[in-house]
């Protein structure tokens, strides 16, 4: 365990998880005015050049007018899929063309911090066509939860469309959905987070706060660690966690690591092991917005529960995470690459030989944009979304 000791001149005193933040940045008349921009064919990609401790990077904003993009996947013949918090999910073109929205997506419910979350393909997508998707499900009356469903691309459609997992229980919360996917072998990983109710990160009985492992039809393992244990929910992993906005196989060691939003203060990133408790609310390194202790927290530390790997003391509000281990940029090697949101940058941890975080940089502050998803693409860049009305997906290429 590491952490950030960076000198802050400003403390950042509202995560990006937290609800206002959200609102301000997601109006539905803004939404609605940036969607009919979409469908459209874009200029001729915009680049600039950002210098950074690594040397010079060409920063390309290769589409731009999608109102607050999520997440970002990238499909065999060039094309990327990219959600929109409003529930729409499109094709964005290699010339940064925008398709008008793909039929066939779930409902969700795009209030508070809910909608249309992360975007992965299946590993043979190239032969079963398989997209998976997190969102905020609708329930009765009021009542959601996070969900993931998977449908097969056809076209411009989604078809045969599955839900194959459902967060338990619905609340009338808006707030902490997660969510990220991960795949790992033969099962998918599903992040998720408390839903605003701090408690329920310690209650097996729920899926909130947890990270849930399944096979990619739905169906549970029958060795993670909870099957057959009276009261708890058998897709659980890992459970404590706040709000995981981030997720990604680390490709040196083929293990999970993921990320998760701290209160004001204490954002982490963790490798959760099996039936582990990460100990959200029990410890953390964060104290309540509204500058008081958490209640239910009983310091930084407790016997039986785990400790971050690395952590932040001013939360940077951290969305999306992709290592680098493309052979296209050297320098990059070893690095894992984390949105911030609210200290609106693009961090980059350099990593040793085992995994500890040995130092760190912002780049895009100058930008001042929200980043909400990071990914490496097929092609070694960087590819990041910001989360904005006016969203935008870039590009990121060191020169030389």
């Amino acid at each position: 365990m590491r952490k950030n000791c960076l000198a802050l001149l400003i403390a950042v005193s509202l995560t990006a998880c937290q609800p206002a933040a959200e609102s301000a940045a997601n109006a539905p008349a803004a939404n609605e005015a940036a969607a009919s921009a979409s469908g459209t064919t874009a200029a001729a990609p915009a680049s600039i050049s950002i210098p950074t401790q690594l040397g010079a990077v060409t920063l390309t904003t290769v589409a731009r007018g999608m109102p607050n993009p999520w997440a970002l996947a990238f499909l065999p013949d060039g094309d990327m899929l990219v959600t929109e918090r409003s529930g729409a999910l499109r094709r964005v073109a290699a010339d940064g063309s925008v398709s008008e929205p793909i039929k066939g997506v779930p409902a969700v419910v795009a209030e508070g911090q809910g909608g249309l979350l992360d975007v992965v393909v299946s590993p043979g997508f190239a032969s079963d066509g398989l997209v998976y998707l997190t969102y905020a499900e609708p329930g009765e009356g009021k009542l959601a939860g996070t969900a993931a469903a998977r449908g097969r691309l056809e076209g411009d459609t989604l078809v045969d469309v599955e839900v194959i997992f459902r967060q338990v229980p619905k609340t009338d919360s808006r707030h902490h959905f997660g969510s990220r996917l991960v795949f790992h072998g033969e099962h998918l990983y599903i992040t998720m987070g408390d839903r605003g109710d701090r408690p329920t990160a310690q209650d097996l009985g729920s899926h909130m706060g947890t990270v849930a492992r399944i096979f990619p039809d739905g169906r549970v393992p029958e060795d993670n660690p909870f099957v057959g244990q009276e009261g708890a929910q058998p897709e659980t992993w890992s459970y404590g966690h706040r709000n995981q906005q981030g997720a990604a196989l680390n490709p040196w060691t083929q293990v999970l690591w993921t990320h998760e939003h701290g209160p004001k203060g204490g954002d982490e990133v963790n490798i959760p092991q099996a039936g582990r408790n990460y100990g959200w609310p029990i410890i953390t390194y964060g104290i309540n917005y509204s500058g008081f202790p958490i209640p239910e927290a009983e310091g930084e530390s407790k016997e039986g529960l785990e400790q971050p790997h690395y952590y932040w003391e001013v939360s940077p509000g951290v969305s999306g995470m992709a290592f680098y281990a493309h052979e296209r940029f050297p320098a990059w090697q070893r690095s894992l690459f984390v949105g911030s949101l609210a200290q609106r940058a693009l961090i980059r941890l350099s990593l040793d030989e085992v995994g500890n975080v040995v130092g760190e940089e912002r780049l895009l502050e100058a930008q001042g944009w929200r980043i909400r998803d990071v990914r490496v693409g097929p092609d070694g860049a960087v590819w990041a979304l910001t989360d904005e009305t006016d969203g935008r997906l870039l590009r990121l290429e060191l020169k030389g």
